[in-house]
């Protein structure tokens, strides 16, 4: 039988066709057990590049794109598409590594699942609708078995069951948003991504419109969410994403609005997180829309996405991941870069730049977290989600 990880490599092969030899690779520093590649290898390990779009701009995307990347030369080769699903502006994958789900944001949200078969090839499996307008994020729960979608513009949160074959099937439950009020500015509640705690017990939802991180605790025999308590940001914040430590103790707020980033104590027991004081993403005075953290699996590094700013900061993570300390600022060498993203071995970060239709790439040190640009931008109409795939 053919592996999840036999497939991405078949994959990764047929979609790479054409591209150049790769670069004889490098060791690289600071990555314990990762044994150098030779030329040879490097130059026949490809791996799959999934690109969440916007269709309905100009100029767009067509549907979910799909490239190869070589994770050793840092280089993006362009492949085939997806095409049936509107707006694919998020994507994940499913823990098996077997199906493929994408939001579809519009004013009637749904979610699609695409299979991934041993042979390269996809195939649509279906769409459900969220219940919401607008939906811009979602997630797996690590079992499996349950799918979450945040619908941003009607302020609500979404879960559907899985079947065996990753096939979502009807809503299981729909929550929406209405304490507290909306912050300063705002319109309504706007929630803009949901994720399972690393201890595995809770899902947080960050609503922006509200300034506000609910947790919730998931009935897995239902698939229903039951509130258990909620962190206020101070108004105005603006919370787009939230980033868990892999200590697990402690999540990073990049707050879209007051252009900051909080430090968050979380108790892994109750699900209560517990906002530090917010502190600069180091791209001066204004608002830079940040966008994402990233968080390097040693928990040593993180990066922030910076959409006005079109920057990436590099953050020390100190005291158990407690502090955030800023180290620098680089260019993205794009406009609006809306997702990042690294490589499965952590040595490449990605970036999908929104307005310039973009996807950079940068080296990652694995000593320094020093970030180093590699090659030249790859052209990706409207891309807005990044999702590299191991070989």
């Amino acid at each position: 039988m053919t592996t999840p990880t036999n497939r991405r490599t078949l994959l990764g092969a047929l979609l790479a066709g054409g591209v150049l030899a790769a670069a004889p690779s490098r060791p690289r520093s600071g990555h314990p057990g990762r044994a150098p590649r030779t030329a040879e290898e490097g130059a026949r390990a490809t791996a799959t590049l999934f690109l969440g779009t916007y269709t309905s701009t100009t100029p767009g995307g067509s549907g979910i794109g799909v490239a190869s990347y070589d994770p050793a030369a840092g280089t993006i080769a362009a492949g085939t598409v997806v095409t049936g699903v509107q707006n694919p502006s998020y994507l994940a994958l499913h823990p098996t590594g077997s199906t493929l789900y994408a939001v579809d944001e519009q004013q009637q949200g749904g979610v699609t699942a695409v299979a991934l078969a041993d042979d390269g090839t996809f195939r649509v499996l279906g769409t459900r609708d969220t219940g919401g307008a607008g939906p811009c994020h979602l997630s797996v729960h690590p079992g499996g078995k349950w799918l979450f979608s945040a619908n941003y513009t009607s302020g609500s949160v979404a879960v559907h069951p899985l079947a065996a074959d990753g096939t979502p099937g009807e809503r299981t439950d729909l929550v929406a948003h209405t304490v507290p009020a909306p912050g300063p500015g705002q319109d309504g509640p706007h929630a803009h991504q949901i994720i399972t705690a690393p201890d595995g017990g809770h899902v947080l939802a960050v609503d922006l419109g509200n300034d506000t991180v609910y947790t919730y605790r998931l009935d897995e025999d239902r698939g229903t969410l039951e509130q258990l308590s909620y962190a206020a940001l101070r108004p105005g914040a603006g919370p787009r994403s939230l980033t868990f430590h892999p200590g697990g103790r402690h999540a990073y707020l990049a707050c879209e609005v007051d252009n900051t980033v909080v430090v968050c104590g979380y108790d892994p027991a109750t699900g209560v997180l517990t906002p530090g004081t917010p502190q600069s993403t180091g791209t001066g005075s204004g608002t830079s829309y940040p966008a994402q953290l990233l968080v390097t699996g040693d928990g040593r590094f993180a990066y922030l996405a910076n959409r006005g700013h079109n920057s990436l900061t590099r953050y020390a993570v100190e005291d158990g991941g407690a502090t955030l300390r800023l180290l620098d600022t680089v260019p993205v060498g794009g406009d609006f870069p809306r997702h990042i993203a690294f490589s499965p071995d952590e040595a490449l970060l990605l970036a999908a730049n929104q307005k310039s239709g973009t996807v950079t790439v940068f080296r990652v040190d694995g000593e320094s977290g020093a970030l180093a640009s590699v090659g030249t931008p790859f052209a990706a109409p409207a891309a807005v989600c990044v999702l590299p795939l191991p070989r």
